[in-house]
C-alpha cells in the first residue's frame, strides 16, 4: 500500500460493521476433489454492537456449558469428524451441543455474502484461470461494498478479518487485497477496507461462524436436492440488496 493510500485509510472513521471471512475447500486447480470440486469463501458481516452484545456471549456461554471452558475453537471439520474436544462428547451431549449451536446461529443477527467457485468449470472455461481464492475475494469485497453502502457506511473504514493460511499464501492474499482495494474492482475505484490476517489459533467467534457457514453453502450448491439443515438455517442471512434475491447478490456462483 502506498503511503498516500495508508493515510487515506487512517483518516476514515471506523464503520459500525466488521467482516469475518473463512473458506471451504482448497484453491488448487491441479488436484480437484471430485466429491467437493468447489472453493467457497464465506463473509459474515456483523454490526459491532450486535457482535459484542449478543453473538460473542452466546457462543462463549455454550462453550462453558458444554466443555467447562471457552478455549475450544469451533471448526466445522473437527465437529463433523468428532476430533479434538468433540471426540470426547457422548451422543446426548453432542446432540445438545449441536442443537444449541444451531439455535445460536439462527438467532444471532448477521448478514452473509458467499462466493462459490466451481473449479472444474473455471479450469475448463479459461486458458489461464484466476486463482480461486483471489477471484472469490474480489467478488466478495464488491458485494460487501454494496451491502455497506446500503447500511450508510460507504465512507467508513471496515476491517476484513481473514484466517492465516501460511506465510506465502498470506503475503499473496495481502497483495491481492491491496490491488482490489486500490481500484482493480468492478467499480474502478478505491474500496474503504483494511485487512487483518488472524492466526489460526485465534479464538474469534466471528471467524468460527464464518468457518461453520462455508461448507454447508458449498454443499447446497453442489447438491441442492440434498437435505442440509445448516444451509436452510442460513437462507435468511444472505444479503439480498434492493433486488430481494440472494442470487448474484449475497451468493455469487462462478463461472
Amino acid at each position: 500500500m502506498t503511503e498516500l493510500a495508508a493515510d487515506h485509510i487512517a483518516q476514515r472513521p471506523h464503520s459500525d460493521y466488521i467482516v469475518y471471512v473463512d473458506e471451504s475447500g482448497d484453491h488448487s486447480l491441479t488436484s480437484i476433489d471430485s466429491d467437493y470440486p468447489v472453493f467457497v469463501l464465506s463473509f459474515c458481516v456483523f454490526r459491532k454492537d450486535e457482535y459484542t452484545n449478543n453473538t460473542t456471549p452466546a457462543i462463549r456461554q455454550l462453550k462453558f456449558a458444554t466443555f467447562g471452558h471457552d478455549m475450544v475453537i469451533l471448526h466445522e471439520a473437527d465437529i463433523r469428524r468428532k476430533k479434538g474436544a468433540f471426540s470426547r462428547l457422548a451422543k446426548e451431549p453432542r446432540e445438545a451441543f449441536l442443537n444449541a449451536l444451531t439455535d445460536i446461529i439462527g438467532a444471532v443477527n448477521f448478514q452473509l455474502v458467499a462466493v462459490v467457485i466451481d473449479k472444474r468449470k473455471l479450469k475448463d472455461r479459461y486458458n489461464n484461470p484466476a486463482h480461486p481464492y483471489h477471484l472469490a475475494l474480489e467478488f466478495g469485497l464488491e458485494r460487501i461494498c454494496r451491502l455497506l453502502k446500503d447500511a450508510g457506511q460507504a465512507d467508513a473504514l471496515t476491517y476484513i478479518v481473514c484466517e492465516a493460511r501460511g506465510a506465502k499464501e498470506d503475503s499473496e492474499l495481502e497483495l491481492e487485497f491491496r490491488r482490489i482495494c486500490d481500484g482493480a474492482n468492478y467499480f474502478n475505484r478505491p474500496l474503504p477496507f483494511d485487512l487483518i490476517i488472524a492466526d489460526k489459533k485465534t479464538n474469534s467467534e466471528g471467524l468460527q461462524l464464518a468457518d461453520l457457514t462455508a461448507r454447508p453453502i458449498g454443499l447446497t450448491v453442489l447438491r441442492p436436492e440434498q437435505t442440509n439443515r445448516a444451509a436452510a438455517l442460513l437462507e435468511g442471512k444472505f444479503y439480498k440488496g434492493n433486488v430481494g434475491n440472494k442470487q448474484g447478490t449475497g451468493l455469487k456462483i462462478f463461472p
